[in-house]
């Protein structure tokens, strides 16, 4: 038997206590079927092929989550036929099948096939009553304590699944919550660094380009750290207006993905880097984050050979679809500039963070020959 650990607590799989549950029910009705005689001298009143026949209606319950139409259907006839020969057995695996149907949202297609094992199950007692009068077969007491025992089953049944439903319910009420608040704290982080950063970095930025423009007017030399400041504003205000309009993506937009890659390839043409792109082997669906994770390397790379690469003239762009991964590789062939500010490298570190969270790797370093090359192994299922 198959255990796991979850939250702390040892909890059995459903399988395993839908198995325990058909074993126990094949027990209870062949043990049923015995104490009636059913392997008596001369065979009793119950043949072997009645008790394989109570047997097989509790084994039915093993599959009562993954098909509980057919096992409704399998243990009716199973009811009928060993009480038609004579079996005196509660129908039980029949009422648990009942329960499974019913909490699985099935209640007419129960309710029909009830009514229609109800109205066999009394046709066969007045066929078999050995001359008893027709009112005391009608009136046993068995045929009321068999509709009581539906009626308990369906009430149970009911009773589960509104309560799993007002629990998925109150889930998706609470995670609806916890994204709204989300969604609510991220714009209220991009109001305050607009109000804040934004202005401040402004007159940085415009303060640094007047000094500039003045000092060249003059046919002056342009200091290199006032050099350095106009270019680190610069950055800084591009940065800072990507990461707004991130903090403002409410989700509505259409996510980027693979079919997006062409859009970047022409950027970076019209930027004046010769960049192609190259899809290999079948192309298929992969999930949503691996499409997304694929997209922002190729815009981080094909943007940091733009930026910082010294005489960059191409960069190829190849997608290679395997067989249990997507492999995305970036070459160029520019040479890392020394930057005029200290970099904090965050590019390639949130390249490296999202591909570690899907589980998989990324490689980027200077080629031998010359260029940069970033490589990145995606695997198509996601690592939880």
């Amino acid at each position: 038997m198959a255990l796991c650990v979850e939250n702390g607590r040892l909890r059995v799989p459903p399988a395993a206590v839908d198995a325990m549950t058909a074993l126990g029910a094949a027990a209870l009705l062949v043990v049923g079927g015995l104490s009636e005689g059913g392997l008596s001298e001369g065979g009793g009143r119950l043949g072997v092929p009645t008790l394989v026949l109570l047997g097989a209606c509790g084994l039915a319950l093993a599959a009562r989550r993954r098909a509980p139409l057919p096992v409704l259907v399998v243990t009716a006839l199973c009811a009928l036929g060993y009480q038609a020969a004579g079996a005196e057995v509660l129908a039980v695996p029949y009422l648990v099948a009942v329960y499974g149907a019913v909490r699985a949202g099935r209640r007419p297609f129960a309710l029909a096939v009830s009514a229609v094992l109800l109205a066999a199950l009394h046709v066969c007692a007045l066929l078999l009553r050995d001359g008893q009068p027709l009112t005391e077969v009608l009136a046993r007491p068995r045929h009321v304590l068999e509709v009581a025992w539906l009626v308990a089953a369906f009430a149970a049944g009911e009773a589960v699944r509104q309560a799993e439903r007002r629990a998925d319910e109150a889930e998706r009420t609470r995670e609806e919550t916890a994204r709204r608040r989300a969604d609510e704290e991220r714009l209220r982080i991009a109001r305050e660094l607009h109000d804040s950063l934004t202005h401040q970095i402004s007159i940085v930025k415009l303060q640094a380009e007047v000094a500039v423009h003045v000092a060249r007017r003059r046919g002056e030399e342009v200091p290199p750290a006032l050099s350095a400041i106009q270019e680190a504003a610069r950055e800084a205000s591009r940065d800072l207006r990507a990461t707004l309009e991130a903090l403002r993506d409410d989700g509505t937009a259409p996510p980027r993905g693979l079919e997006h890659l062409s859009d970047l390839v022409e950027r970076a043409r019209s930027a004046g880097v010769g960049a192609t792109l190259r899809v290999e082997g079948e192309r298929r669906d992969v999930p949503a984050a691996v499409a997304r994770t694929a997209y922002r390397i190729v815009q981080e790379a094909l943007t940091n050979t733009a930026r910082h690469a010294v005489g960059a003239t191409t960069a190829d762009v190849s997608v290679r679809h395997g067989a249990d991964r997507l492999t995305v590789r970036i070459d160029d062939d520019g040479k890392a500039a020394p930057p005029a500010v200290p970099s904090s490298g965050l590019g390639l570190l949130g390249m490296r963070e999202r591909v570690t969270a899907l589980g998989g790797r990324l490689d980027a370093r200077p080629r031998d020959g010359g260029g940069f090359t970033v490589r990145a192994e995606l695997p198509v299922e996601p690592a939880s």
